[in-house]
Order: C-alpha cells, then structure tokens, then sequence
C-alpha cells in the first residue's frame, strides 16, 4: 500500500517525438495528454518550431529551443507548474 504522502511526492517522467505541433492548438493538445499521464517532465522532439523560448499550456511550461530553419529537429521540454521552480537555467545547444 502507497501512503497518499508518499504519492504527492513521486516524479514521473517521458519522452515524445511530436511531429505536428506546428499546428494551432496542438500545444494545449500536448499538455492535455501529458496530465492526462500525470507527467511532470517529458523530453520532446521534432515539434518543427522556427524559434525559442518558453510558453504556457494548462499547468505545464514549455521550454524550447530550434536546430535549424527548415523547421526540423527542434527539442524541448514540458515541466509541470508544481517543480518548475527546480529548472534553474535551461540550455539548449
């Protein structure tokens, strides 16, 4: 048996290769299943954004960073709003 303390204090995390979030509404989209999981922290792939930065979605943020201009191979990662405050600095290249 799991004590619901225990539980609270538990970090599930993935990886996703998301090839269409280009798309409008498709950030939401993403944010929807990763609650829908309970992830706190999941690596993405290939979103094909032209840009970086970091944006909202739901109770997630999403930092994110570009690999070249054809809109290819961009990465970044969803963090839940509970321990975003642990990301100090985020990196990317």
């Amino acid at each position: 048996m799991v004590r619901s303390r225990q539980w609270k204090k538990d970090t599930r995390f993935g990886t996703r290769n998301i090839r269409n979030l280009y798309r409008a509404g498709s950030l939401t989209s993403a944010a929807m299943e990763l609650a829908r999981y309970k992830l706190d922290l999941v690596s993405v792939q290939e979103f094909r954004w032209d840009r970086e930065g970091t944006e909202r979605a739901r109770d997630y943020y999403f930092f994110y960073g570009k690999e070249n201009e054809n809109h290819q191979l961009g990465s970044g990662i969803f963090v839940h709003h509970r321990i975003v405050s642990i990301i100090k600095t985020v990196e990317f290249f």
